[in-house]
């Protein structure tokens, strides 16, 4: 509580080392045995090889481990010189922790656990390719992989019930729902609500394809004229938002940005917007889209992770419209396609209907976790 991060700090090794003796200390200690030890990214993948391997957790030699994979770009590697911060173990199990001359705990949990899953299927089979030095080692344990798309909790995102938004609605109310927040939304940043609403809401990082937007925007604006609006929710790199913040100029009363985040006004964004748009170049699974369908706001995604998994294209009898690659052409291509299908008004109430039946809840994944810790029993 006295840091401004959670992350990126000098002792960050010692911290997640220092939580996960703690935690399987306490394990250890427990009158019960746990069914099944679950672990989340490098800060708890040393977990896996201690409870199989350390003396003083015998105790816990046989609980079923499994990793989750969020992100493999980030892996938690430190050097030899801390192997004693560990319990003891038979220094020839050391393998089991290196990976490329570091000890590698996101590597080593993708060894030692019993099972390893990542935030979606489209996500799993791209580490193959692209996980930042992992890609041999999870292809050799893909015969224990396995790909369950995450959730949203259905009862902050609900526009039925969302206290944040300036009109409640449901799958009957839709249409006058997103109407009362889109005039709402409009009026607070001098848009035109008569006009099809683009928005972003995220990081303004390359990950995300956000170095993309100020070009993309320009593009857009330039070329529908006084037909589209697009308002920014977020922050990153600095010269992202510096140009972006520069389009408030040109394009006055069309376009608008709050750098920053804010709750309220994201959750507003999602009701008032007609578009979402991600275009990242990498998205294990995304969040945003799950909440933009829930609202009744139609995702314009790259065709990449998670975001692959849960947006189909209307082209393709589906509730999104769909990009290969991030590239201003692409993504400026299917601004295009949404103005043309905002204009049908037939086939966009249709879409947005389609969209708010999909169940992206919890419960749902849920069913397949379970269905894994059951096998593992």
């Amino acid at each position: 509580t006295d840091r401004p991060n959670v992350y990126g700090y000098a002792d960050d090794t010692e911290r997640f080392i220092a939580f996960q003796i703690a935690t399987l200390d306490w394990m250890a200690q427990w009158e019960h045995q746990p069914d099944v030890i679950h672990c989340h990214d490098h800060h708890t993948g040393l977990i896996p090889f201690m409870a199989s391997n350390c003396l003083k957790y015998q105790r816990l030699n046989n609980v079923p481990t499994i990793l989750t994979i969020h992100n493999a770009q980030y892996q938690g590697q430190f050097g030899w010189d801390k192997l004693y911060y560990l319990p003891a173990f038979d220094l020839w199990k050391g393998g089991l922790l290196g990976w490329e001359d570091a000890i590698n705990p996101l590597a080593s949990a993708i060894k030692c656990a019993w099972r390893v899953t990542t935030v979606s299927p489209s996500y799993l089979e791209e580490m193959m390719n692209n996980a930042r030095g992992l890609e041999s080692l999870l292809r050799q344990e893909r015969w224990k992989s396995v790909g369950i798309l995450n959730g949203i909790d259905t009862e902050v995102w609900n526009p039925e019930t969302d206290p944040m938004l300036s009109k409640s609605y449901n799958l009957k109310t839709v249409e006058a729902g997103k109407l009362a927040n889109k005039k709402a939304l409009c009026d607070v940043f001098q848009l035109d609500a008569s006009k099809p609403l683009f928005t972003f809401i995220g990081r303004l990082v390359d990950e995300k394809g956000a170095d993309l937007l100020p070009d993309i925007f320009y593009n857009a604006l330039q070329q529908h004229g006084d037909n589209i609006n697009v308002l920014v929710l977020g922050s990153g790199d600095n010269w992202v938002e510096g140009r972006l913040n520069q389009l408030k100029d040109i394009f006055g009363g069309k376009y608008n940005v709050y750098i920053g985040y804010n709750e309220q006004v994201s959750h507003q964004m999602y009701a008032g917007a007609d578009y979402l748009l991600m275009p990242s170049r990498v998205e294990p699974c995304g969040l945003n889209q799950l909440y933009a369908l829930r609202y009744g706001t139609v995702p314009i995604v790259r065709r990449v992770g998670g975001l692959r998994d849960t947006v189909t294209d209307i082209g393709d009898g589906g509730f999104g419209l769909c990009h290969d690659q991030t590239s201003i052409w692409d993504v400026t291509h299917a601004i295009n396609r949404a103005v043309d299908i905002y204009n049908d008004k037939k086939i966009f109430k249709a879409v947005r209907k389609t969209m708010m039946k999909i169940d992206h809840s919890w419960d749902r994944a849920a069913l397949n976790y379970i269905e894994l810790y059951q096998i593992l029993k």
